[in-house]
């Protein structure tokens, strides 16, 4: 037997069609119930009990109980990058489908991947942030420059925090509509944050998409060019 990790297993958690479903639902960061799961994958609850049991065996999905109800959600960023991955390498191998509608437009514009920002903008953020030497990427790896870390200070986040937890600060994530790298990590997350708690972008009920308002996709795009 080979050592090594077990690729097969989680590959085999992950090619099933229903918990594809399930575990693209929950990409959105939102704990949901196995009954709103189910309906995800369009399966009965009883079928969607045994494939969560499964995933969270597997490790992929953790469980909190609150009062009579139990809510799933992806185990950590590392799940969702990897599901964000794979649906890259899906886009460009897998069978094509009927154009997309204005939905998908708008998940290809802007979304969120976990907890950070996704699609042809957040790609947008990673590079302009790159550019400007606000990180930097050494042999594929990132991180915060002196000069970076000031100004994110400036924008209101809490880099004592960031650097303090074990989550890494930054990571490149792969975007699977652009296929280019977006920022990930805790700095990915808290800047998502942040252009929500500016009224630039709300999140949409039951959906990945990030919407920017009008004035708010000017602001982005202006904090990109400062």
């Amino acid at each position: 037997m080979k050592e090594g990790p077990e690729l097969s297993r989680v590959a085999a958690l992950v090619g099933d069609p229903a918990r594809a479903n399930m575990l693209t639902a929950l990409m959105g960061g939102t704990a949901l119930t196995a009954s709103e799961l189910a309906i995800e994958a369009g399966v009965t609850q009883q079928t969607a009990s045994s494939h969560l049991s499964r995933l969270t065996d597997g490790g992929l999905v953790r469980v909190a109980a609150q009062g009579r109800h139990r809510y799933f959600a992806l185990a950590g960023p590392q799940v969702a990058g990897m599901l964000e991955a794979i649906m890259g390498v899906a886009a460009l191998s897998g069978p094509r489908r009927t154009r997309p509608g204005p939905r998908d437009q708008a998940m290809r514009e802007a979304r969120v991947c976990y907890d950070h920002l996704a699609g042809t903008l957040g790609v947008s953020l990673h590079d302009a942030l790159l550019a400007r030497g606000l990180i930097r990427e050494t042999d594929s790896a990132l991180s915060v420059s002196p000069e970076g870390r000031a100004w994110f200070c400036d924008f209101g986040i809490d880099m004592d925090r960031l650097e303090a937890a074990r989550r890494p600060v930054c990571k490149a994530c792969l975007d699977w509509s652009v296929r280019r790298s977006h920022l990930a990590g805790s700095l990915g997350a808290a800047l998502l944050d942040r252009f929500v708690a500016n009224g630039w972008a709300r999140r949409e009920a039951g959906s990945r998409v990030v919407a920017f308002t009008p004035p708010g996709h000017r602001a982005f795009t202006g904090l990109l060019a400062r």
